[in-house]
């Protein structure tokens, strides 16, 4: 627990410019105050002394305004930045060196019994008043976009956003179809053709401009 504390700190640290030393996160940093109090709760809950964990998550609600159920599983290093709003399921994962941001819910849809909260992978990144609903996995190393409603997995390294959430990044490229189905965005795809044609005329003119160079000739003239 210890080292997962100090993990939770020095995320902070490393994630908020604002933040000037270990002394100010400790004292002046809800988030963090809410991470410390669901360490001690769920340790509580493993222990199978449950009304404890629950009353301490509560009176954490009430300090913070951050909900996080005694059961959720956290990894270390999570940074919860301003969180005022953000809520945890009760059997919700999350892996190492997560970002939250206000507003996020880690919730259910209310049709699930059992795992019925998101699992959420190594250095994920939700963005301000996001919800990611259902038994459903976000991989490593992606972003859910500010204000979006996240139905369906999201893979390692890739960008979703919007309602509902659709994929726009994924290993690096820019995706286009609006993820599980066949319809496109047709601003998207407007967009993207004319992006796709400034950049081929950028390089055009950066090959005029080298041939230009080499003559001795400026084609811009």
């Amino acid at each position: 627990m210890l080292d997962r504390i100090k993990a939770d700190i020095q995320a902070a640290l490393e994630r908020d410019p604002a933040a000037r030393s270990a002394l100010e996160v400790v004292l002046c940093y809800p988030g963090l105050h809410a991470i410390l109090a669901h360490r001690v709760a769920h340790w509580l809950w493993r222990h199978h002394l449950r009304l404890a964990a629950r009353f301490l998550s509560q009176m954490s609600r009430l300090l913070t305004g951050i909900e996080i159920h005694p059961a959720a599983r956290i990894g270390g290093g999570l940074f919860v930045d301003h969180g005022m709003g953000v809520v945890i399921g009760e059997t919700t994962e999350i892996g190492d060196n997560a970002t939250l941001y206000q507003g996020v819910t880690l919730g259910g849809t209310g049709k699930e019994t059992g795992k019925r909260h998101p699992t959420l992978g190594n250095n994920v990144v939700v963005g301000v008043g996001a919800s990611v609903l259902g038994s459903i996995k976000i991989g490593d190393n992606s972003l859910i976009g500010a204000g979006s409603v996240v139905l369906r997995e999201v893979p390692p390294n890739s960008t979703a956003v919007g309602v509902p959430a659709r994929l726009v990044r994924e290993e690096g490229r820019r995706v286009r179809a609006i993820s599980g189905g066949t319809e496109a965005d047709p601003l998207e795809e407007c967009v993207g053709r004319l992006t796709e044609r400034l950049e081929a005329l950028e390089r055009r003119l950066a090959e005029l401009e080298a041939r230009g160079a080499a003559a001795g000739e400026n084609p811009r003239d």
